[in-house]
């Protein structure tokens, strides 16, 4: 099942390589002011799904775009077909192709591919997390005073869920420096690599982080809810780290968290 995860991520990254420049349909999500979707993401859910389809057509598909019916099975494929679409509309080249497949409500494969800097990354459950076939391992950073974190915001900021801006500012005091790229499986994929020490994010959807977060568990680091129990990747708080610095992490989330 990963090798088609892996030639359908890298087919939907072609097709947006392609694109670039030629969106002709930008939407506004309901109710969602600052979140955009193209026919661009649309398209490149179709091309993820019909491979799946073609090969695995009894698997439950959880899409972004809503493609597949939104069913799950005893295995389900997490798919978001274009994860950074506002990057990709301002043509900023930091996006993704995201595929994580759950067995009966475990991540057991993941892949995110990053079309940009034809890079791969991959993990299996149990087998290590690899970039272009090369084994990634976390940061040994101890201290949050010497790491460098990553994060994202809420299409919903201007109502500061869950405290996102008080997080920010507080991290902002406590690490050594904050990245906002704009795509949660390219910063899970930093993190696996060794790249940043720490992520946290708020009001993220499973498929933002199905393959991520095995990524991270599968090079060594942490993975959990702000309050530091096991994270399910139907909940909206997530904190990932390389284990060393975990523990400050959530400190910080937990008394801002109130």
């Amino acid at each position: 099942m990963i090798n088609v995860a892996i030639e359908a991520a890298r087919d939907a990254g072609k097709f947006l390589m392609y694109s670039i420049g030629n969106v002709r349909n930008i939407e506004i999500k309901a109710g969602e002011e600052r979140n955009l979707v193209s026919e661009i993401d649309k398209g490149s859910e179709e091309r993820i799904i019909r491979m799946i389809r073609s090969r695995y057509p009894d698997h439950g598909i959880l899409a972004e775009e809503g493609g597949g019916g939104g069913t799950r099975g005893e295995y389900t494929w997490i798919i978001d077909p274009l994860d950074g679409t506002t990057n990709f509309l301002h043509g900023l080249p930091v996006f993704s192709v995201t595929i994580g497949i759950e067995h009966k409500g475990e991540i057991v494969a993941g892949v995110v591919y990053d079309p940009n800097r034809d890079i791969l990354y991959a993990a299996e459950k149990g087998s290590g997390a690899y970039m272009n076939g090369r084994r990634m391992q976390v940061s040994r950073t101890g201290e949050l005073i010497n790491s460098l974190l990553m994060t994202g915001f809420p299409y919903d900021i201007a109502q500061n869920p869950s405290h996102a801006v008080e997080h920010f500012v507080a991290f902002l005091m406590a690490a050594r420096g904050i990245r906002r790229f704009g795509s949660a499986a390219i910063d899970l994929c930093f993190l696996a690599a060794g790249q940043i020490d720490g992520f946290w994010e708020v009001n993220l959807h499973p498929w933002d982080m199905a393959a991520g977060v095995l990524l991270v568990t599968e090079a060594g680091g942490t993975v959990s809810d702000f309050q530091g129990k096991p994270l399910s990747i139907y909940e909206k708080k997530v904190a990932a780290s390389n284990g060393a610095i975990h523990r400050a992490m959530l400190g910080v989330l937990q008394k801002n968290d109130r």
